[in-house]
C-alpha cells in the first residue's frame, strides 16, 4: 500500500501548500472515495439491490440532488441536439460505463485488491496522455508509476501467499481428523 500510494503521490504532485480551502476539498475528495469504495463494495455483494441495480438507484438520487444545482446553468443545453448529445456521450464515458465496470469488479475482488487496482489510474492516465496527447512523461512519472506497479504486484503475490498458506492449514487440518 505505501507503494502505491508514494506512487500516486509523485504522479499527482500534489504539494500540500497554497490554498487552504483547495486542500481541504482534496482531502474531502478523499475521504469521499474511500467512502464510496467501502460503500458501493457492500452494495456490490448484496442480494436484491446489489451491482448494477444499485448503481442505478444511486445515479437516480444524485441526479435528484443535483438536478436543481445545475438546472440554470445547463437550460440553453436543452435546446441543442449538438450540446444534448454530446451531454449524453459524455455521461456514458464518465460516469455509466465507469461505473459499471466498477460494482462489476467489486463484485469479484476483495476490496484492498479493488483499492489497488484504483491506485492504477494514475498510471493509466499517463500512458493515455502518452499516446492520445503525446505528452512524455518526466522521471518522477515513471518512477511513480512503478511504485504504483510494484505496490499493486507486491499485493497480488501476498494475497496468493495468504490463500496458499489458508489451503495448506486446511488441508492439513483435513488429515489430522
Amino acid at each position: 500500500m505505501a507503494a502505491a500510494a508514494g506512487g500516486v503521490y509523485l504522479l499527482t504532485h500534489v504539494r500540500l501548500a497554497g490554498e487552504p480551502v483547495g486542500v481541504a476539498f482534496a482531502f474531502a475528495n478523499a475521504v469521499l472515495f474511500t467512502a464510496y469504495i467501502v460503500l458501493a463494495h457492500r452494495l456490490s455483494r448484496r442480494p436484491g439491490l446489489g451491482g448494477v441495480q444499485g448503481l442505478g438507484a444511486a445515479m437516480l438520487l444524485a441526479f435528484v440532488f443535483v438536478f436543481p444545482v445545475g438546472l440554470g446553468e445547463a437550460a440553453p443545453a436543452f435546446t441543442d441536439p449538438i450540446a444534448l448529445a454530446a451531454g449524453v456521450g459524455v455521461g456514458l464515458a464518465s460516469s455509466v460505463i465507469p461505473y459499471v465496470f466498477d460494482q462489476l469488479a467489486m463484485a469479484r475482488l476483495p476490496r484492498a485488491t479493488y483499492a489497488l487496482f484504483v491506485a492504477l489510474l494514475p498510471a493509466t492516465a499517463t500512458a493515455i496522455g502518452v499516446v492520445v496527447l503525446h505528452q512524455l512523461p518526466s522521471a518522477v512519472d515513471l518512477a511513480g508509476i512503478a511504485l504504483v506497479m510494484l505496490g499493486v504486484a507486491l499485493h497480488r503475490s501476498e494475497e496468493r501467499h495468504d490463500r496458499a498458506h489458508d489451503e495448506l492449514r486446511r488441508s492439513r487440518a483435513s488429515l489430522q481428523t
